[in-house]
């Protein structure tokens, strides 16, 4: 059974290249140098039609800020059950992510655990990142 993959749009296709090649990467506002994620039609910072974003790789490392066992799923190719980690990311504090835990269902996490990017290959050349926990301090 196939996993479900991305389907990048024009705005979002640098992103997922860069996963693909293991490699994580945030969309950069060219007018005011804003960190952004997800990549919309407008700067959510300075609000210009035209962010002419470029991509630019960023550590990947943050915080998990609240977690969930995902135990039923509806979308077929998912092994089941899986942990879902919100992060704030450490050097971008306004962008959170929502990614799969690597290290299973199972392992034990609280608020505020660090954890860095990783990368979940879900189907050849195809690359979703998600986050590992790190030692805690």
């Amino acid at each position: 059974m196939s996993r479900p993959v991305p389907l990048p749009d024009a705005l979002s296709a640098p992103y997922w290249e860069a996963a693909a090649r293991h490699q994580f990467v945030l969309a950069r506002c060219s007018a005011c140098d804003t960190f952004s994620h997800p990549p919309d039609v407008t700067c959510p910072a300075c609000h210009t039609p035209d962010p002419e974003f470029r991509f630019e790789p960023v550590s990947g490392r943050g915080t998990i800020r609240t977690w969930t066992v995902i135990r039923q799923s509806f979308l077929s190719g998912l092994e089941i059950p899986f942990m879902l980690v919100d992060v704030q990311l450490d050097d971008h504090p306004h962008i959170r992510m929502l990614g799969r835990l690597l290290d299973g269902p199972e392992a034990e996490v609280a608020i505020g655990d660090p954890v860095s990017v990783a990368f979940d290959d879900v189907a050849q050349g195809v690359a979703v990142p998600a986050f590992r926990l790190e030692p805690r301090a």
